[in-house]
């Protein structure tokens, strides 16, 4: 995992356990074969990179969910 791409992200997710969860499931999504949803992937990139430029992309966003 690059520490520029967690610098950027946390400039979009500032709570840092937030940020982890993000990455964390999209993460497991991607190793369970989903697809990248960047328009490049270069070699390089970890599952966890990739996860990280698509929160930087605005690709995923949080939602949070409204109480009951």
């Amino acid at each position: 995992m690059k520490s520029d791409l967690v610098t950027q992200a946390s400039e979009i997710v500032a709570d840092p356990l937030v940020l982890v969860n993000m990455v964390s499931q999209r993460v497991r999504q991607l190793n369970s074969g989903r697809r990248p949803l960047l328009d490049e992937v270069r070699p390089s990139m970890g599952v966890a990179d990739i996860a990280l430029q698509e929160i930087i992309e605005g690709k995923i966003k949080l939602v949070e969910k409204a109480e009951a």
